[in-house]
């Protein structure tokens, strides 16, 4: 039996993803395909064209996501698994969500991870000298800070250790005064 036969049975001529039943197509999962069934998913043309065109992604389109990655095929879990984090990353809440619900053995979850290429092309967070900062970094604080919503003041001098960096360029997390503060980038100085 051919790999797209074994896919369609598999399958039940629905797409593993989206539960499409038009314009299906095998879909080699990449690394380290093989053109196997165990390698390949069985997926629709709109699944296809998000997949390879992650920029075009409709978030609505994936909600199907839900109910495939509890699909007991480990290329159809890696599949969801990979589209979840896009949209994670594209700040889909939803797809957090399930990511966090979704478990994965260990080495599907090194084959799911190893498709994913990061690019990270966000600013660098920057002190006040124009150092790099970098997450697990210490700071040091070079002006009093009134903190909103705490009802403290952060003092000039005070180290703040194993920072953890945000979305914002311009903003760190770290605790000061057993709390756990966002503090402004440009009023820190990196530790040596």
């Amino acid at each position: 039996m051919s790999t797209e036969q074994t896919l369609l049975q598999r399958c039940d001529h629905k797409c593993e993803l989206c539960s499409a039943d038009t314009a299906l197509a095998v879909f080699d999962v990449p690394p380290d395909a093989d053109g196997s069934a165990d390698r390949c998913v069985m997926i629709c043309d709109t699944c296809r064209q998000q997949i390879q065109q992650p920029d075009s992604i409709d978030p609505s389109h994936w909600r199907s996501l839900g109910d495939s990655m509890w699909n007991p095929t480990p290329a159809v879990q890696v599949m969801a698994w990979r589209q979840l984090k896009t949209l994670s990353d594209k700040g889909e809440v939803w797809a957090q969500e399930l990511l966090d619900m979704l478990y994965l053995e260990e080495d599907v979850q090194t084959w799911a991870a190893a498709g994913i290429t990061e690019s990270d092309d966000r600013a660098p967070t920057l002190d006040s000298n124009g150092t790099p900062l970098q997450a697990g970094d210490t700071v040091t604080i070079i002006k009093d800070l009134d903190v909103k919503g705490a009802n403290f003041t952060a003092k000039r001098g005070t180290a703040v250790r194993n920072i953890s960096l945000t979305d914002n360029p311009e903003h760190i997390e770290g605790r000061v005064n057993g709390q756990r503060i966002v503090l402004l980038s440009c009023y820190l100085k990196k530790s040596s």
